[in-house]
C-alpha cells in the first residue's frame, strides 16, 4: 500500500500524508454477521475514574470480529474481499470458505483477492495460510503467533510487523520478534505465513490535531509545562523539571526502570531480551 501526499491548500493538508488504500477492495460495505457494537470507556474503569488518560470522543466505530484461532481445517477459503479495520493498523482479509462459512483474519502482504488460503497441520507452508510452528520451515517469515497452543494469536498482529523462525529443539522453537527479543514457544502453536500488510502505516502522518481527535486521541501536555500541584516535573522560573528524573504524574520512573516482575513465570522461555546488547 503506498501513501498519498496531500497538496497544501490548507496549513494542515501540507504536512499530511496517509495511505491511499490501493490495496483495498473498493465498494465492499463489512459484513454484517460479523460486526459487533463498540462501547467507548474512554480510558475510564468501572468507577468512572480514568485510569488510561488521553482517550476519549472519536468517531463511532464498529468491532470487525476477526478469526485469531483459525479452526476451519477441513475447508479451503478464498479471499472475497481486502478491508479497512479502524480498530488495527492492519488490514483485514473476508475468507469465504466452502462449506458457506465466513470470517475476518488480519491481512498479510500481498495477499490479493481471489487467493487460496488453508490452515491446519495439512496446510502448505505458503502466504496467507496458517499452521502450527512445528511444520513451518526454519528461516520462514511468520505473524499471527500464539503463546498457548488452542488460544488465538496474540502477538506480531500490527501493520508491517514479522518474526522469523529460527529453529527447533525438541518441542520449542526459537522465534525473533519485531522488537529483537528471541523467545522459545511450544511447536503445537499456530501461526500465518507472511508478514501482515499495510507496511507503510509508520511513515504516514494525520497532519493536524483534529484528525488525531477523530482516532479518539486527546492532547498530551508535557509535565514540564504544568504547575507543581499537577505533576512532579511541574513549576520552575524557567523551563526546568528541578534536575529529577522524568516520572509519571503518580511519581513512578519513566525512563528505564525495569517493571517487569522477576518472579512472571513466562521468563524462562525468553532468550534474549529486546533492550540486551
Amino acid at each position: 500500500m503506498g501513501l498519498n501526499k496531500h497538496k497544501p491548500v490548507t496549513p494542515s493538508e501540507r504536512f499530511t500524508v496517509l495511505s491511499d488504500f490501493q490495496e483495498l477492495s473498493q465498494g465492499n460495505k463489512p459484513q454484517r454477521s460479523l460486526l459487533k457494537a463498540k462501547k467507548r470507556c474512554s480510558g475510564r474503569n468501572s468507577a468512572g475514574r480514568i485510569t488510561v488518560r488521553h482517550r476519549g470522543g472519536g468517531h463511532k466505530k464498529r468491532y470487525r470480529v476477526i478469526d485469531f484461532k483459525r479452526v476451519q481445517h477441513k475447508f479451503e477459503a478464498k479471499v472475497a474481499s481486502i478491508e479497512y479495520d479502524p480498530n488495527r493498523t492492519a488490514n483485514i482479509a473476508l475468507l469465504h470458505y466452502l462449506n458457506g462459512e465466513k470470517a475476518y483474519i488480519i491481512a498479510p502482504h500481498g495477499l490479493k483477492v481471489g487467493d487460496r488460503v488453508r490452515s491446519g497441520p495439512d496446510a502448505e507452508p505458503e502466504l496467507g495460510n496458517a499452521l502450527p510452528v512445528g511444520k513451518i520451515p526454519l528461516g520462514t517469515t511468520i505473524h499471527n503467533i500464539e503463546l498457548v497452543p488452542g488460544r488465538g494469536a496474540t502477538i506480531v498482529r500490527s501493520a508491517g510487523t514479522g518474526a522469523i523462525l529460527q529453529s527447533r529443539d525438541g518441542e520449542f522453537a526459537t522465534i525473533k520478534f519485531p522488537s529483537g527479543e528471541i523467545r522459545k514457544i511450544n511447536v503445537r502453536c499456530q501461526a500465518t505465513i507472511g508478514r501482515v500488510g499495510n507496511s507503510d502505516h509508520g511513515s504516514q502522518n494525520l497532519g493536524k490535531a483534529g484528525r488525531a481527535r477523530w482516532k479518539g486521541r486527546r492532547p498530551t501536555v508535557r509535565g514540564v509545562a504544568m504547575n507543581p500541584v499537577d505533576h512532579p516535573m511541574g513549576g520552575g522560573e524557567g523551563r526546568t523539571s528541578g534536575g529529577s528524573h522524568p516520572v509519571s504524574p503518580w511519581g513512578q520512573l519513566a525512563k528505564g526502570k525495569k517493571t517487569r516482575s522477576r518472579r512472571k513465570a513466562s521468563s524462562k522461555y525468553i532468550v534474549k531480551r529486546r533492550n540486551q546488547k
